[in-house]
């Protein structure tokens, strides 16, 4: 699948004088995957969400979903899933929903996050949707990235408040188009 061959990025600028940047590759995702995508989840989620929402709010969120591998390879069933891969281990994924043009999930490692990696993610997902003959692409963003895909042509379509374990999380419901303008 072209989508899913390796490509690698680094940072714009290039590496800093006498470091070597990450080599991320970019696949569909395979089960042993998922240990590594409930990791990725459990901290961005719990570590990079922290300027946005309080702590009762982000451990709510990520008791959401299991913290085990099995439950994350079962979720690939469901989902398309591509992942972007650091020395072959899971450091970010997308989770597609091809029937509905729906982003179910987007997540990266804290520390490697601002790096391209989400966008890149979404990229194959655009172009993978547009092969299938998707117009359009939808997400429920948290605040986390709603802005930041806001400034890259995203629309924003409704501010929503969701309850997790008893405690309400604003999020954006965005769309994008994928016809060429």
């Amino acid at each position: 699948m072209r989508h899913a061959d390796p490509v690698s990025t680094a940072p714009p600028d290039g590496p800093a004088a006498g470091t070597k940047a990450p080599r991320i590759l970019y696949r569909q995702a395979r089960v042993q995957d998922g240990t590594d995508q409930a990791e990725v989840f459990h901290h961005a989620v719990m570590q990079g969400a922290m300027a946005h929402y309080a702590l009762a709010a982000r451990e709510a969120w990520a008791a959401v979903l299991p913290r085990e591998g099995c439950a994350w390879a079962a979720r690939q069933v469901l989902y398309t899933t591509l992942v972007a891969t650091c020395d072959g281990r899971c450091v970010g994924f997308i989770e597609i929903d091809p029937r509905r043009h729906y982003v179910e999930s987007l997540y990266v490692w804290p520390s490697l996050a601002r790096r391209g990696i989400g966008s890149t993610l979404l990229e194959h997902a655009e172009r993978l949707l547009r092969e299938q003959g998707a117009t359009r692409l939808g997400i429920d963003a948290s605040l986390v990235m709603a802005d930041g895909l806001e400034r890259r042509g995203w629309r924003r379509v409704r501010e929503e408040w969701v309850e997790r374990g008893g405690q309400r999380l604003c999020r954006r419901h965005l769309e994008k188009s994928l016809t060429a303008c």
